[in-house]
């Protein structure tokens, strides 16, 4: 069983930081909406088959993997929590550089990431939801806190869909100064948003340094399976290799920005389930990587 004895300690993280955290998160979203456009949604109907089998990969067998995973491994239940939400978060936007280094398809990689993060505003907090209360009626387990499809759904329009649909809404009617934005956009926001994290981990260093090794083995863990299960659902609906690698590393690589920033606005601050979602937003850059490295080379 993999424990944490840290389930009922709240971040040390201040209102000032927490508000230029949703601010961070914010601006990456309206990044990645000012490179969406309504072709990556024709793939909806010129791909139907390929798109599908994203969506199902990441909102509905991921979902059903994490849930085995915590069966089997028996984690605290805050930590089970914290899995279930990274699990639930859309596609990180890294995947698209990962997916055009693996040889992968680059145009399914942009579109999946683009109708993810759109669906996320719904799909995010009802997935979270529905797994969670399978998972605490099925093990009896209790929360300090209480989890709601309709106030979550609240705070993921907030910090998600506002940004999305403004981003999208200067894209659509100012072309040229969305491209310009959005070409250093991105990555001023992400390395914010880093900088705030690594601020947070050091803030909390004690916890953080207690459970970084029984978590970091249970992330990868969880990460290979995504990473898998993608690959997986590909080959299920007999797609090709360049498919097969796109949904891989698409499924592999979540907005874990988004689970910790839910964390921090909605699931009062709790350390387990916010470790759980840093690790992994550093580990699965360093499995994206490497197998996108890997897959270059053949």
């Amino acid at each position: 069983m993999i424990d944490s004895t840290l389930s009922d300690i709240q971040i040390q993280f201040n209102p000032e930081s927490l508000w230029l955290l949703n601010l961070a998160l914010g601006f990456i979203m309206f990044g990645i909406a000012l490179e969406i456009k309504p072709a990556h949604f024709r793939m909806l109907w010129e791909s139907p088959r390929a798109i599908f089998a994203g969506l199902f990969s990441q909102f509905i067998a991921l979902q059903l993997v994490t849930l085995s995973i915590v069966w089997v491994l028996n984690p605290a239940t805050d930590i089970a929590l914290g899995m279930f939400l990274v699990a639930a978060c859309p596609g990180g936007n890294v995947s698209n550089f990962m997916s055009h280094l693996a040889r992968g398809n680059s145009a399914l990689s942009v579109s999946l990431t683009a109708i993810s993060s759109v669906a996320s505003v719904i799909m995010t907090p009802l997935v979270f939801s529905t797994v969670s209360h399978i998972y605490l009626e099925r093990t009896y387990a209790t929360t300090n806190f209480s989890i709601s499809f309709l106030d979550m759904f609240g705070v993921v329009i907030l910090i998600l869909g506002i940004p999305l649909a403004f981003g999208m809404a200067v894209a659509h009617f100012l072309p040229e100064r969305a491209k310009m934005l959005s070409k250093g956009f991105r990555l001023a926001s992400i390395s914010f948003f880093a900088l705030l994290v690594l601020f947070m981990i050091v803030q909390n260093q004690s916890a953080f340094q207690a459970t970084i090794i029984s978590l970091f083995g249970l992330v990868i863990v969880h990460n290979l399976a995504a990473l898998s299960i993608g690959f997986a659902v590909a080959l299920l609906f007999r797609l090709g290799v360049a498919e097969r690698r796109t949904l891989s590393l698409e499924t592999g690589i979540q907005n874990s920005g988004l689970g910790l920033l839910l964390i921090f606005s909605f699931f009062d601050k709790n350390i387990s389930m916010a470790l759980v979602a840093a690790i992994w937003g550093i580990w699965h850059l360093i499995s994206g990587m490497s197998i996108a490295l890997f897959w270059s080379k053949r």
